[in-house]
């Protein structure tokens, strides 16, 4: 589990079922992606996301809508799925672009800095890409998060 803003975590399934981490990093709401795991005292949102699906609007509204709702009421929001690598991970990008009012790949740039696991899925992202009417080739996604595995992305 990592810390991106004071407000805002990724993480994983695991994550969620560890009460003493999430109490310590003062998290009282969870968006989960990829399974349900309650805890005493903290909100849960299941959101079932399928990896490597098209991401719906109303799915990605929903998400945000919840993130937004509990960061309102001055909560600490974990989002994890199963690994806290693609759906978290492009569910914690919208969030970070909607309170921050920025593009998608700084965005992206400030969870990979936070978070270096950070991997969208190519359809998850683009999904991303076509809600917020962004046009970013998908080279440019990896070169972020993957930056040694592209040609001439570390020059």
């Amino acid at each position: 589990m990592d810390k991106i803003r004071d407000w805002l975590y990724i993480g994983s399934l695991r994550d969620t079922q560890n009460l003493a981490a999430l109490e310590e990093s003062g998290i009282s709401a969870v968006l989960q992606l990829a399974g349900a795991s309650p805890q005493k005292g903290i909100v849960s949102y299941l959101l079932p996301v399928e990896d490597g699906e098209p991401l719906a609007a109303s799915v990605l509204r929903e998400g945000l809508s919840f993130v937004a709702d509990q960061r309102q009421k001055n909560k600490r929001v974990l989002i994890a799925c199963a690994a806290g690598v693609s759906r978290s991970a492009t569910f914690a990008v919208a969030a970070l672009k909607e309170a921050e009012q920025i593009p998608l790949l700084d965005a992206l740039r400030m969870l990979v800095a936070a978070h270096p696991e950070t991997l969208p899925n190519p359809i998850l992202w683009r999904s991303l890409c076509d809600f917020y009417s962004e046009s970013v080739a998908l080279v440019e996604m990896v070169r972020i998060c993957r930056p040694r595995n592209i040609p001439g992305a570390g020059e």
